[in-house]
Protein backbone atom coordinates (compact mmCIF):
# COMPACT_ATOMS: atom_id res chain seq x y z
CA UNK A 1 0.00 0.00 0.00
CA UNK A 2 1.19 3.22 -0.75
CA UNK A 3 2.44 5.44 2.14
CA UNK A 4 -0.26 8.56 1.66
CA UNK A 5 -3.31 5.65 1.85
CA UNK A 6 -2.39 5.65 5.51
CA UNK A 7 -4.80 7.58 7.69
CA UNK A 8 -5.29 8.06 11.65
CA UNK A 9 -8.76 10.07 12.87
CA UNK A 10 -8.67 12.03 15.93
CA UNK A 11 -11.62 12.84 17.96
CA UNK A 12 -11.17 16.00 20.10
CA UNK A 13 -13.61 16.56 22.39
CA UNK A 14 -13.01 20.04 23.41
CA UNK A 15 -15.33 22.30 26.42
CA UNK A 16 -17.45 24.23 23.78
CA UNK A 17 -16.98 22.28 20.56
CA UNK A 18 -16.41 18.70 19.04
CA UNK A 19 -14.01 18.11 16.06
CA UNK A 20 -12.68 14.76 14.01
CA UNK A 21 -9.16 15.35 11.99
CA UNK A 22 -8.06 12.96 9.47
CA UNK A 23 -3.73 12.89 9.46
CA UNK A 24 -1.96 11.48 6.76
CA UNK A 25 0.85 9.58 6.91
CA UNK A 26 2.78 12.77 7.15
CA UNK A 27 0.74 13.99 9.89
CA UNK A 28 -1.32 16.40 7.81
CA UNK A 29 -4.79 17.10 7.97
CA UNK A 30 -6.50 16.06 5.37
CA UNK A 31 -10.51 16.69 6.57
CA UNK A 32 -12.32 18.03 9.20
CA UNK A 33 -15.55 18.93 11.09
CA UNK A 34 -16.18 20.54 14.07
CA UNK A 35 -19.61 21.26 15.72
CA UNK A 36 -20.44 23.42 18.60
CA UNK A 37 -22.87 22.25 21.49
CA UNK A 38 -24.81 23.65 24.37
CA UNK A 39 -23.18 25.14 27.60
CA UNK A 40 -26.26 25.04 30.45
CA UNK A 41 -25.75 27.53 33.48
CA UNK A 42 -28.38 26.30 35.86
CA UNK A 43 -26.78 28.39 38.59
CA UNK A 44 -23.82 31.00 38.77
CA UNK A 45 -20.84 29.55 39.15
CA UNK A 46 -22.28 26.81 37.60
CA UNK A 47 -21.39 24.91 34.06
CA UNK A 48 -22.56 21.52 32.64
CA UNK A 49 -23.13 19.79 29.46
CA UNK A 50 -26.04 17.36 28.42
CA UNK A 51 -23.46 13.85 27.37
CA UNK A 52 -25.83 12.70 24.77
CA UNK A 53 -25.79 16.07 22.71
CA UNK A 54 -21.51 15.49 23.01
CA UNK A 55 -22.57 12.16 22.01
CA UNK A 56 -23.85 12.58 18.92
CA UNK A 57 -21.53 15.41 18.11
CA UNK A 58 -18.80 13.31 17.77
CA UNK A 59 -20.90 11.00 15.78
CA UNK A 60 -21.61 14.00 13.42
CA UNK A 61 -18.37 15.01 13.27
CA UNK A 62 -16.71 11.71 12.17
CA UNK A 63 -18.75 11.16 9.69
CA UNK A 64 -18.62 14.81 7.96
CA UNK A 65 -14.69 14.60 8.20
CA UNK A 66 -14.83 11.15 6.20
CA UNK A 67 -16.79 12.87 4.00
CA UNK A 68 -14.99 15.96 2.99
CA UNK A 69 -11.52 13.93 3.16
CA UNK A 70 -13.12 11.36 0.55
CA UNK A 71 -14.60 14.11 -1.67
CA UNK A 72 -11.19 15.39 -2.10
CA UNK A 73 -9.56 12.41 -3.13
CA UNK A 74 -8.60 10.63 -0.32
CA UNK A 75 -9.30 7.17 0.13
CA UNK A 76 -10.09 7.12 3.76
CA UNK A 77 -12.54 4.66 3.64
CA UNK A 78 -9.60 1.82 3.45
CA UNK A 79 -6.86 3.46 4.48
CA UNK A 80 -8.09 4.68 7.79
CA UNK A 81 -6.04 2.56 10.80
CA UNK A 82 -6.70 3.92 14.20
CA UNK A 83 -8.73 6.22 16.00
CA UNK A 84 -7.08 8.75 18.38
CA UNK A 85 -9.07 10.23 21.19
CA UNK A 86 -8.15 13.46 23.60
CA UNK A 87 -11.03 15.55 25.49
CA UNK A 88 -12.04 17.95 28.04
CA UNK A 89 -10.52 16.92 31.37
CA UNK A 90 -11.99 16.51 34.65
CA UNK A 91 -15.39 16.92 33.76
CA UNK A 92 -17.84 14.59 35.29
CA UNK A 93 -20.65 11.89 34.75
CA UNK A 94 -22.32 8.90 36.17
CA UNK A 95 -24.58 6.66 33.81
CA UNK A 96 -26.68 3.72 34.51
CA UNK A 97 -24.80 0.19 33.28
CA UNK A 98 -28.42 -0.97 32.36
CA UNK A 99 -30.02 1.49 30.63
CA UNK A 100 -26.84 3.42 29.14
CA UNK A 101 -28.09 6.56 29.82
CA UNK A 102 -26.58 9.49 31.82
CA UNK A 103 -27.76 10.15 35.15
CA UNK A 104 -27.42 13.90 35.59
CA UNK A 105 -25.50 16.01 33.26
CA UNK A 106 -21.65 16.54 32.64
CA UNK A 107 -20.35 18.27 35.63
CA UNK A 108 -17.65 20.67 33.69
CA UNK A 109 -14.19 21.14 35.05
CA UNK A 110 -14.69 25.17 35.49
CA UNK A 111 -17.84 24.11 37.17
CA UNK A 112 -17.56 25.93 41.09
CA UNK A 113 -20.52 24.22 42.85
CA UNK A 114 -18.57 21.94 44.89
CA UNK A 115 -16.86 24.86 47.21
CA UNK A 116 -18.93 24.13 50.15
CA UNK A 117 -17.54 20.56 49.93
CA UNK A 118 -13.94 21.60 49.29
CA UNK A 119 -14.13 23.88 52.39
CA UNK A 120 -15.40 21.24 54.75
CA UNK A 121 -13.05 18.46 53.39
CA UNK A 122 -10.07 21.25 54.44
CA UNK A 123 -11.39 21.11 58.10
CA UNK A 124 -12.18 17.91 58.60
CA UNK A 125 -8.71 16.45 57.00
CA UNK A 126 -5.23 16.78 59.14
CA UNK A 127 -3.45 17.52 55.79
CA UNK A 128 -6.23 20.74 55.00
CA UNK A 129 -6.05 21.80 51.42
CA UNK A 130 -3.44 19.76 50.34
CA UNK A 131 -4.00 16.15 52.23
CA UNK A 132 -4.00 14.34 48.65
CA UNK A 133 -0.89 16.04 46.83
CA UNK A 134 1.59 13.22 48.30
CA UNK A 135 -0.64 10.58 46.90
CA UNK A 136 -2.20 12.48 43.42
CA UNK A 137 0.10 15.36 43.02
CA UNK A 138 -3.52 17.91 43.38
CA UNK A 139 -4.75 19.89 45.87
CA UNK A 140 -8.54 19.87 47.07
CA UNK A 141 -10.28 21.71 44.83
CA UNK A 142 -13.85 22.43 42.89
CA UNK A 143 -11.39 21.71 39.64
CA UNK A 144 -11.19 17.86 40.13
CA UNK A 145 -13.52 15.18 39.44
CA UNK A 146 -13.86 13.62 42.90
CA UNK A 147 -15.42 16.43 44.43
CA UNK A 148 -17.95 17.04 41.39
CA UNK A 149 -18.35 13.06 42.23
CA UNK A 150 -19.39 13.55 46.11
CA UNK A 151 -21.58 16.51 44.56
CA UNK A 152 -23.36 13.28 42.44
CA UNK A 153 -23.91 11.51 45.08
CA UNK A 154 -24.83 13.87 47.88
CA UNK A 155 -27.26 15.21 45.78
CA UNK A 156 -28.64 13.50 42.99
CA UNK A 157 -31.04 11.02 44.02
CA UNK A 158 -31.14 8.69 40.58
CA UNK A 159 -27.03 8.71 41.56
CA UNK A 160 -27.26 7.25 45.18
CA UNK A 161 -29.58 4.55 43.90
CA UNK A 162 -27.35 3.72 40.87
CA UNK A 163 -24.67 3.15 42.95
CA UNK A 164 -26.22 1.38 45.91
CA UNK A 165 -27.46 -0.87 42.81
CA UNK A 166 -24.41 -1.92 41.33
CA UNK A 167 -25.94 0.11 38.65
CA UNK A 168 -23.80 3.26 38.11
CA UNK A 169 -20.34 3.90 36.22
CA UNK A 170 -18.31 6.65 36.48
CA UNK A 171 -16.18 8.35 33.43
CA UNK A 172 -14.65 11.19 32.65
CA UNK A 173 -15.53 12.84 28.83
CA UNK A 174 -13.18 10.09 27.37
CA UNK A 175 -14.58 7.11 29.39
CA UNK A 176 -18.08 8.02 28.10
CA UNK A 177 -17.24 8.24 24.64
CA UNK A 178 -14.92 4.79 24.62
CA UNK A 179 -18.09 3.04 26.32
CA UNK A 180 -20.29 4.07 24.06
CA UNK A 181 -17.83 3.30 20.91
CA UNK A 182 -17.04 0.17 21.72
CA UNK A 183 -20.66 -1.20 22.04
CA UNK A 184 -22.50 0.84 25.36
CA UNK A 185 -25.05 -2.03 26.73
CA UNK A 186 -23.17 -4.37 24.77
CA UNK A 187 -19.93 -4.74 26.03
CA UNK A 188 -18.53 -1.30 26.43
CA UNK A 189 -15.22 -1.13 27.47
CA UNK A 190 -14.87 1.01 30.26
CA UNK A 191 -11.74 2.68 30.52
CA UNK A 192 -9.56 5.55 31.06
CA UNK A 193 -6.12 6.76 30.68
CA UNK A 194 -3.02 7.67 33.12
CA UNK A 195 -3.21 11.46 31.87
CA UNK A 196 -7.45 11.42 32.63
CA UNK A 197 -7.04 9.58 35.84
CA UNK A 198 -4.68 11.93 37.10
CA UNK A 199 -6.79 14.57 37.06
CA UNK A 200 -9.43 12.64 39.04
CA UNK A 201 -7.67 13.41 42.75
CA UNK A 202 -8.33 9.42 42.88
CA UNK A 203 -5.43 8.27 41.46
CA UNK A 204 -1.93 7.43 42.65
CA UNK A 205 0.72 8.86 41.18
CA UNK A 206 3.73 6.78 41.41
CA UNK A 207 1.20 2.96 41.25
CA UNK A 208 -0.88 4.69 37.79
CA UNK A 209 -3.86 2.92 40.28
CA UNK A 210 -6.86 4.23 41.97
CA UNK A 211 -5.73 5.55 45.51
CA UNK A 212 -7.40 3.24 47.91
CA UNK A 213 -6.82 5.13 51.16
CA UNK A 214 -8.28 8.17 49.56
CA UNK A 215 -11.25 6.33 47.90
CA UNK A 216 -11.82 5.32 51.65
CA UNK A 217 -11.63 8.89 52.92
CA UNK A 218 -13.51 9.94 50.40
CA UNK A 219 -16.43 7.21 50.58
CA UNK A 220 -16.03 6.65 46.67
CA UNK A 221 -16.60 3.10 45.56
CA UNK A 222 -13.63 1.47 43.87
CA UNK A 223 -16.90 -0.58 41.62
CA UNK A 224 -17.96 2.24 39.36
CA UNK A 225 -14.63 3.67 38.51
CA UNK A 226 -12.98 2.70 35.15
CA UNK A 227 -9.57 0.76 34.37
CA UNK A 228 -7.01 2.74 33.83
CA UNK A 229 -4.78 2.14 30.70
CA UNK A 230 -1.59 4.01 28.94
CA UNK A 231 -2.19 6.68 26.52
CA UNK A 232 -1.03 4.40 23.52
CA UNK A 233 -2.22 0.94 23.40
CA UNK A 234 -5.43 -0.78 21.78
CA UNK A 235 -8.10 -0.23 24.47
CA UNK A 236 -11.06 -1.42 21.75
CA UNK A 237 -12.55 -1.61 18.50
CA UNK A 238 -15.78 0.69 17.11
CA UNK A 239 -18.61 -0.86 17.71
CA UNK A 240 -21.39 -1.16 14.86
CA UNK A 241 -23.76 1.70 14.27
CA UNK A 242 -20.72 4.03 13.92
CA UNK A 243 -19.51 5.45 10.93
CA UNK A 244 -16.18 3.47 11.56
CA UNK A 245 -16.51 -0.08 12.90
CA UNK A 246 -13.79 -2.45 13.63
CA UNK A 247 -11.24 0.72 13.97
CA UNK A 248 -8.82 0.38 16.19
CA UNK A 249 -9.04 3.08 19.34
CA UNK A 250 -5.21 2.91 20.16
CA UNK A 251 -4.59 6.40 22.22
CA UNK A 252 -6.38 8.45 24.28
CA UNK A 253 -4.95 11.34 26.34
CA UNK A 254 -6.58 14.44 28.55
CA UNK A 255 -6.30 17.55 26.01
CA UNK A 256 -3.21 19.06 27.59
CA UNK A 257 -1.48 16.03 27.52
CA UNK A 258 -2.27 15.25 23.96
CA UNK A 259 -0.88 19.02 22.86
CA UNK A 260 2.48 18.28 25.11
CA UNK A 261 2.71 14.96 22.61
CA UNK A 262 1.44 17.03 19.94
CA UNK A 263 4.27 19.59 20.33
CA UNK A 264 6.94 17.01 21.02
CA UNK A 265 7.58 18.28 24.05
CA UNK A 266 10.87 16.35 26.06
CA UNK A 267 11.93 16.51 29.30
CA UNK A 268 12.50 20.16 30.10
CA UNK A 269 9.91 21.76 27.34
CA UNK A 270 7.23 23.44 28.21
CA UNK A 271 4.11 24.12 26.21
CA UNK A 272 1.02 26.54 26.80
CA UNK A 273 -2.18 26.02 25.17
CA UNK A 274 -4.65 28.60 24.57
CA UNK A 275 -8.48 27.93 24.40
CA UNK A 276 -11.46 28.38 26.89
CA UNK A 277 -8.40 28.25 29.61
CA UNK A 278 -5.08 28.48 29.27
CA UNK A 279 -2.90 25.41 30.37
CA UNK A 280 0.90 25.52 30.83
CA UNK A 281 2.73 21.73 31.26
CA UNK A 282 6.21 21.77 31.89
CA UNK A 283 8.10 18.06 31.29
CA UNK A 284 9.86 16.83 34.01
CA UNK A 285 10.75 13.70 32.69
CA UNK A 286 10.70 10.44 35.11
CA UNK A 287 10.71 12.64 38.12
CA UNK A 288 7.66 13.64 40.04
CA UNK A 289 8.72 17.37 41.18
CA UNK A 290 6.35 18.46 44.43
CA UNK A 291 5.08 22.58 43.54
CA UNK A 292 6.04 24.63 46.51
CA UNK A 293 4.68 27.57 44.31
CA UNK A 294 0.87 26.54 43.84
CA UNK A 295 0.84 24.09 40.40
CA UNK A 296 -0.08 20.68 39.83
CA UNK A 297 2.30 17.39 39.70
CA UNK A 298 0.44 15.45 36.94
CA UNK A 299 1.06 13.13 34.30
CA UNK A 300 3.05 14.02 31.02
CA UNK A 301 1.96 10.65 29.08
CA UNK A 302 3.01 7.36 29.11
CA UNK A 303 3.17 5.81 25.37
CA UNK A 304 2.55 2.78 26.10
CA UNK A 305 2.09 -0.27 28.66
CA UNK A 306 5.90 -0.97 29.09
CA UNK A 307 6.77 2.75 28.64
CA UNK A 308 8.18 4.71 30.73
CA UNK A 309 6.07 7.47 32.40
CA UNK A 310 6.84 10.86 32.12
CA UNK A 311 5.33 13.66 34.56
CA UNK A 312 4.87 17.13 34.25
CA UNK A 313 4.03 20.55 36.15
CA UNK A 314 1.50 22.10 35.41
CA UNK A 315 -0.49 25.44 35.88
CA UNK A 316 -4.30 25.50 35.21
CA UNK A 317 -5.81 29.36 34.15
CA UNK A 318 -9.77 28.87 34.15
CA UNK A 319 -10.63 31.87 31.94
CA UNK A 320 -8.36 32.94 28.79
CA UNK A 321 -10.19 32.96 25.23
CA UNK A 322 -13.50 32.70 27.40
CA UNK A 323 -13.13 36.41 28.45
CA UNK A 324 -13.16 36.59 24.52
CA UNK A 325 -16.17 35.15 24.09
CA UNK A 326 -17.47 37.59 27.11
CA UNK A 327 -17.01 40.11 25.48
CA UNK A 328 -18.51 39.09 22.52
CA UNK A 329 -21.34 37.46 24.07
CA UNK A 330 -22.12 39.22 27.39
CA UNK A 331 -20.89 42.70 26.19
CA UNK A 332 -21.12 43.13 22.53
CA UNK A 333 -17.88 45.01 22.25
CA UNK A 334 -16.75 42.77 19.61
CA UNK A 335 -19.11 40.31 17.34
CA UNK A 336 -16.71 37.90 16.21
CA UNK A 337 -13.55 36.71 18.54
CA UNK A 338 -11.08 37.63 15.86
CA UNK A 339 -12.29 40.80 16.08
CA UNK A 340 -10.52 41.46 19.31
CA UNK A 341 -7.07 41.70 17.55
CA UNK A 342 -7.59 44.53 15.56
CA UNK A 343 -9.92 46.96 18.27
CA UNK A 344 -6.54 46.05 20.60
CA UNK A 345 -4.10 46.94 17.98
CA UNK A 346 -5.67 50.50 17.49
CA UNK A 347 -3.68 51.73 21.09
CA UNK A 348 -0.55 50.81 21.63
CA UNK A 349 -1.28 50.15 25.58
CA UNK A 350 -3.83 49.03 28.21
CA UNK A 351 -4.13 52.54 28.88
CA UNK A 352 -3.55 51.94 32.86
CA UNK A 353 -6.52 49.19 32.81
CA UNK A 354 -6.10 46.09 34.34
CA UNK A 355 -8.74 43.05 33.57
CA UNK A 356 -8.63 39.91 35.49
CA UNK A 357 -10.92 37.20 34.80
CA UNK A 358 -11.50 35.75 37.98
CA UNK A 359 -14.98 34.46 36.57
CA UNK A 360 -15.33 31.50 38.89
CA UNK A 361 -12.32 32.24 40.94
CA UNK A 362 -8.62 31.74 39.79
CA UNK A 363 -6.60 28.74 39.56
CA UNK A 364 -2.63 28.48 39.50
CA UNK A 365 -1.12 29.79 41.11
CA UNK A 366 -3.16 31.58 43.40
CA UNK A 367 -6.08 28.58 44.18
CA UNK A 368 -8.77 31.39 45.22
CA UNK A 369 -12.49 30.39 45.14
CA UNK A 370 -13.41 33.21 46.79
CA UNK A 371 -11.95 35.52 43.13
CA UNK A 372 -14.44 37.15 41.27
CA UNK A 373 -13.54 39.19 38.14
CA UNK A 374 -12.55 42.49 38.77
CA UNK A 375 -11.19 45.67 35.44
CA UNK A 376 -9.77 48.14 37.45
CA UNK A 377 -7.71 51.75 36.36
CA UNK A 378 -10.71 53.16 34.55
CA UNK A 379 -11.06 56.71 33.83
CA UNK A 380 -12.56 59.08 31.38
CA UNK A 381 -9.93 58.28 28.51
CA UNK A 382 -10.70 54.47 28.79
CA UNK A 383 -12.53 53.00 25.59
CA UNK A 384 -13.33 50.26 24.53
CA UNK A 385 -9.76 49.42 22.97
CA UNK A 386 -7.94 49.84 26.08
CA UNK A 387 -10.32 47.33 27.62
CA UNK A 388 -10.04 44.63 24.32
CA UNK A 389 -6.36 44.96 24.83
CA UNK A 390 -6.61 44.50 28.76
CA UNK A 391 -8.34 41.02 28.17
CA UNK A 392 -5.87 39.86 25.82
CA UNK A 393 -2.90 41.55 28.41
CA UNK A 394 -4.90 39.19 31.31
CA UNK A 395 -4.52 35.75 29.20
CA UNK A 396 -0.64 36.78 29.03
CA UNK A 397 -0.12 37.89 32.51
CA UNK A 398 -1.78 34.56 33.72
CA UNK A 399 0.51 32.60 31.73
CA UNK A 400 3.47 35.15 32.95
CA UNK A 401 2.39 33.77 36.65
CA UNK A 402 2.55 30.36 35.92
CA UNK A 403 5.54 29.94 34.55
CA UNK A 404 6.94 32.27 36.97
CA UNK A 405 6.26 29.60 39.62
CA UNK A 406 7.38 26.94 36.88
CA UNK A 407 11.22 28.63 37.05
CA UNK A 408 11.38 28.62 40.81
CA UNK A 409 9.89 25.06 41.33
CA UNK A 410 12.01 23.30 38.56
CA UNK A 411 15.36 24.88 38.74
CA UNK A 412 17.80 25.98 36.13
CA UNK A 413 18.18 22.20 35.89
CA UNK A 414 14.72 21.26 34.51
CA UNK A 415 14.58 23.61 31.70
CA UNK A 416 15.98 23.27 28.45
CA UNK A 417 17.56 26.37 26.88
CA UNK A 418 18.50 27.30 23.23
CA UNK A 419 22.36 28.16 22.24
CA UNK A 420 21.30 31.67 23.13
CA UNK A 421 20.20 30.69 26.97
CA UNK A 422 16.38 31.59 26.60
CA UNK A 423 13.51 29.49 27.70
CA UNK A 424 11.40 28.95 24.76
CA UNK A 425 7.65 28.88 25.05
CA UNK A 426 5.66 26.50 22.69
CA UNK A 427 2.13 28.14 22.24
CA UNK A 428 -0.54 25.94 20.46
CA UNK A 429 -4.47 26.54 20.71
CA UNK A 430 -7.35 28.78 18.74
CA UNK A 431 -5.81 31.95 20.09
CA UNK A 432 -2.93 31.80 18.96
CA UNK A 433 -3.12 32.74 15.87
CA UNK A 434 -3.72 36.20 17.18
CA UNK A 435 -0.53 37.64 16.74
CA UNK A 436 -0.81 40.49 19.03
CA UNK A 437 -1.58 37.87 21.67
CA UNK A 438 1.63 36.23 20.93
CA UNK A 439 3.88 39.68 20.60
CA UNK A 440 2.35 40.44 24.03
CA UNK A 441 3.11 37.22 25.24
CA UNK A 442 6.47 37.26 24.23
CA UNK A 443 6.99 40.87 25.94
CA UNK A 444 5.44 40.22 29.02
CA UNK A 445 7.96 37.04 29.47
CA UNK A 446 11.25 38.71 28.17
CA UNK A 447 11.57 35.03 26.47
CA UNK A 448 10.65 33.83 22.67
CA UNK A 449 7.47 32.45 21.89
CA UNK A 450 7.09 29.43 19.32
CA UNK A 451 3.68 28.80 17.33
CA UNK A 452 3.55 26.09 14.98
CA UNK A 453 2.67 26.32 11.45
CA UNK A 454 -0.45 23.96 12.52
CA UNK A 455 -1.90 24.81 16.01
CA UNK A 456 -4.40 22.52 16.53
CA UNK A 457 -1.89 20.21 18.14
CA UNK A 458 -4.27 18.74 20.93
CA UNK A 459 -5.47 16.74 18.32
CA UNK A 460 -2.09 16.00 16.07
CA UNK A 461 -1.07 14.71 20.04
CA UNK A 462 -4.03 12.42 20.24
CA UNK A 463 -3.26 11.21 16.49
CA UNK A 464 0.30 10.16 17.39
CA UNK A 465 -0.51 8.22 20.25
CA UNK A 466 -3.22 6.43 18.05
CA UNK A 467 -0.53 5.87 15.29
CA UNK A 468 1.92 4.65 17.70
CA UNK A 469 0.29 1.77 19.04
CA UNK A 470 -0.19 0.56 15.48
CA UNK A 471 3.14 0.94 14.22
CA UNK A 472 2.05 4.16 12.13
CA UNK A 473 4.84 6.36 13.52
CA UNK A 474 7.71 5.62 15.65
CA UNK A 475 8.67 8.18 18.70
CA UNK A 476 11.58 8.96 17.44
CA UNK A 477 9.36 10.40 14.25
CA UNK A 478 7.41 11.88 16.64
CA UNK A 479 10.02 13.68 18.77
CA UNK A 480 12.38 14.68 15.67
CA UNK A 481 10.78 17.95 15.91
CA UNK A 482 13.36 19.44 13.07
CA UNK A 483 11.28 20.21 10.14
CA UNK A 484 8.36 21.16 12.60
CA UNK A 485 10.47 24.27 14.02
CA UNK A 486 11.48 25.58 10.70
CA UNK A 487 7.86 26.06 9.52
CA UNK A 488 7.44 27.33 12.94
CA UNK A 489 6.53 31.49 13.85
CA UNK A 490 8.87 32.84 16.18
CA UNK A 491 7.87 36.18 18.63
CA UNK A 492 10.70 37.99 20.19
CA UNK A 493 10.44 40.31 23.47
CA UNK A 494 10.39 44.16 22.49
CA UNK A 495 9.36 45.62 25.96
CA UNK A 496 12.14 46.60 28.34
CA UNK A 497 12.89 45.09 31.81
CA UNK A 498 11.87 48.40 33.41
CA UNK A 499 8.18 48.49 31.71
CA UNK A 500 7.62 44.99 32.19
CA UNK A 501 8.26 44.90 35.46
CA UNK A 502 6.41 47.71 36.11
CA UNK A 503 3.21 46.19 34.34
CA UNK A 504 3.59 43.18 36.40
CA UNK A 505 3.54 44.67 39.57
CA UNK A 506 0.37 46.77 38.70
CA UNK A 507 -1.13 43.44 37.36
CA UNK A 508 -0.09 41.41 40.79
CA UNK A 509 -2.40 44.62 42.31
CA UNK A 510 -5.21 44.09 40.13
CA UNK A 511 -4.95 40.26 41.48
CA UNK A 512 -5.02 41.06 44.55
CA UNK A 513 -8.33 43.24 44.17
CA UNK A 514 -10.10 40.06 43.15
CA UNK A 515 -9.92 37.94 46.52
CA UNK A 516 -12.45 37.37 48.83
CA UNK A 517 -15.75 39.34 46.54
CA UNK A 518 -17.23 35.79 45.98
CA UNK A 519 -20.40 36.91 48.45
CA UNK A 520 -21.30 40.15 47.17
CA UNK A 521 -24.95 40.15 47.77
CA UNK A 522 -26.65 39.90 44.21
Amino acid sequence: MAKEDVFVGSIDQGTTSTRFIIYDRSAQPVGSHQVEFTQFYPEAGWVEHDPMEILESVRVCIKKAIDKATADGHNVDSGLKAIGLTNQRETTLIWSKSTGLPLYHAIVWMDARTSSICRKLEKKLPGGRTHFVETCGLPISTYFSALKLLWLLENVDAVKKAVEAGDALFGTIDTWLIWNMTGGLNGGVHVTDVSNASRTMLMNLKTLDWDKPTLDTLGISAEILPKIVSNAEIIGTVAKGWPIPGLPISGCLGDQHAAMLGQACRKGEAKSTYGTGAFILLNTGEEVIESKHGLLTTLAFKLGREAPTNYALEGSIAIAGAAVQWLRDSLGIISTASEIEELAAKVDSSGGVYFVPAFNGLFAPWWRDDARGVCIGITRFTNKSHIARAVLESMCFQVKDVLDSMHKDAGEKGEVKNEKGEFLLRVDGGATINNLLMQIQADLLGNPVVRPADIETTALGAAYAAGLAVGIWTEDEIFDSGEKVKLATTFYPALDEERRNKKVESWCKAVSRTFDLADLSL
